[in-house]
């Protein structure tokens, strides 16, 4: 689909605070081709991938990143809230419809984020993951090398490692950058490992964060 709030045309968002409340929505449907044949992005792998977790720690996915990563990070003030318990100083999201009026995706995202994403971040504490995951605080020296490692190519620069995107020329890693794009909301961050340089930007728009990150790497190109 090209728009994602048609998700929720037959099944209302409010009823999607839990990873497994997505199954239905896509448990019976065809696999795109079998497993292991090529690289696709894809939400309902994470949406699996948290349950997954879930079952092995017994714990909610939500709970088990705030124990085991935003408590690590000292992420203070980051979390997976829900529509109707943000905390004070939330922003909105704002959805720019095409007649020219604006208005927020309270409705055109599931109540509670997840496994797939949808965790409210703020830029200074994005940093702060960057910088645990890289001092190896959240995984051990090994298996962070195995998440940023390369596992599938998408183009000639662009490679996929465990959730984070890199891209690499011939013979070194550029960065390694992970973004998200929904109804009202954007987020591009990236860490640049020949200059140690970390990028976080947030929007409240659905691609507020695109351009200003476009204009970023161009002043970091000519570092």
């Amino acid at each position: 689909m090209k728009d994602f709030e048609e998700l929720w045309v037959n099944t209302p968002m409010y009823h999607i605070r839990r990873g497994r409340n997505f199954l239905p929505l896509f448990q019976t449907e065809p696999m795109k081709g079998p497993a292991g044949e090529r690289f696709h992005y894809n939400n309902a792998g994470y949406i699996l991938l948290g349950l997954i977790v879930e079952k092995a720690s017994g714990l909610e996915f939500t709970d088990y990143v705030q124990k085991y990563i935003f408590t690590k990070a000292d992420i203070t003030d980051s979390g997976y809230f829900s529509f109707d318990s943000l905390p004070p100083n939330t922003a909105f999201g704002y959805i720019d419809d095409d007649n020219g009026t604006w208005r927020t995706n309270i409705y055109s995202l599931p109540v509670k984020g997840g496994a797939d994403g949808g965790a409210y971040v703020t830029v200074k504490d994005m940093a702060k993951l960057w910088e645990a995951l890289l001092n190896h605080q959240l995984l051990s020296e090994s298996l962070t090398n195995m998440l940023l490692s390369t596992h599938a190519q998408v183009n000639e620069n662009d490679y996929y490692g465990y959730g984070v995107w890199i891209k690499r020329s011939e013979s070194s890693i550029l960065k390694y950058h992970i973004m998200g794009y929904d109804p009202g909301v954007s987020f591009h961050s990236a860490y640049y490992p020949n200059l140690s340089i970390k990028v976080v930007v947030c929007s409240n728009k659905s691609d507020g964060a695109y351009d200003i990150m476009g204009e970023i790497e161009g002043e970091i190109k000519k570092q």
